[in-house]
């Protein structure tokens, strides 16, 4: 049982690192190489390579009754999840199956959590978004990161969103296909997700929108730029970092 495992493009520890698994995340097995094992997220449907020995395995009845369930989202930077066998670190936005405000329950075995949990039961608000996305400030970006030890742009909204209980795809491609189109930065409202792309004409990066034309976002490490019609204007470098392409809004005011 792990916080974080690494998510790759080929059965190989050398494999570019594509996402990462969270704990109490669960995923089916698709094919199996050597000692790699190729899975498919319960959450999002993203496909990619662990490696066996990170694999923990739990019933088909299990399995079946988390994909209905809703799970708490883990709200601390850094909390413990622990039995009286082990001690697990996790991080913000870490899954709680089946928490019931004390004990999280992982396959058959059962480890107390003490931390502060999301609400799935409730509706997040467009203020405790902003708050979340803040708790993320000075996480470094890491390729195919998902966590405040390492996250990329779509992981960081992705993240974000789903401890707030929406679930985006992983990849900002796919999430530019959710939500409404805002026209006009001057229009955007806190949460929005703006999208932006390269020469190419390919969605690269996703940031969140903030009052006044600000926008969070990981690149270097998460954090706060300014947003025009242009892009993202990175005051301390004097010029533009990303092109923007599109606004979509996902919560409405």
């Amino acid at each position: 049982m792990l916080s974080l495992v690494p998510l790759r493009a080929e059965p190989s520890n050398r494999a570019e690192l594509v996402s990462q698994l969270l704990f109490g995340e669960c995923y089916e097995i698709i094919s199996r190489q050597d000692k790699w094992l190729r899975v498919q997220l319960a959450t999002d449907g993203y496909q990619g390579w662990i490696d066996a020995n990170q694999h923990n395995a739990v019933s088909a009845a299990y399995y079946q009754e988390w994909k209905q369930a809703q799970h708490p989202r883990a709200m601390d930077l850094v909390q413990v999840i622990s039995n009286a066998d082990e001690r697990i670190p996790v991080g913000i936005g870490a899954y709680l199956p089946f928490f019931d405000g004390m004990n999280v329950r992982i396959g058959e075995q059962t480890y107390l959590y003490n931390g502060r949990a999301s609400n799935p039961e409730s509706e997040a608000t467009i203020a405790q978004l902003v708050k979340v996305a803040y708790n993320f400030m000075k996480a470094p970006y890491l390729w195919g990161g998902k966590s405040v030890f390492g996250i990329d742009c779509s992981g960081f909204a992705q993240q974000v969103y789903g401890i707030c209980g929406v679930q985006l795809p992983r990849d900002a491609y796919q999430q530019v296909t959710a939500g409404e189109e805002v026209h006009f930065v001057n229009q955007t409202q806190p949460g929005d997700l703006a999208y932006f792309d390269n020469d190419e004409g390919r969605i690269i990066h996703v940031g969140i929108v903030l009052e006044d034309q600000k926008i969070i976002h990981a690149s270097g490490e998460v954090r706060i730029d300014t947003l025009d019609h242009n892009g993202i204007y990175n005051a301390a470098r004097k010029r533009y970092s990303h092109k923007l392409r599109i606004i979509k809004r996902i919560f409405q005011a």
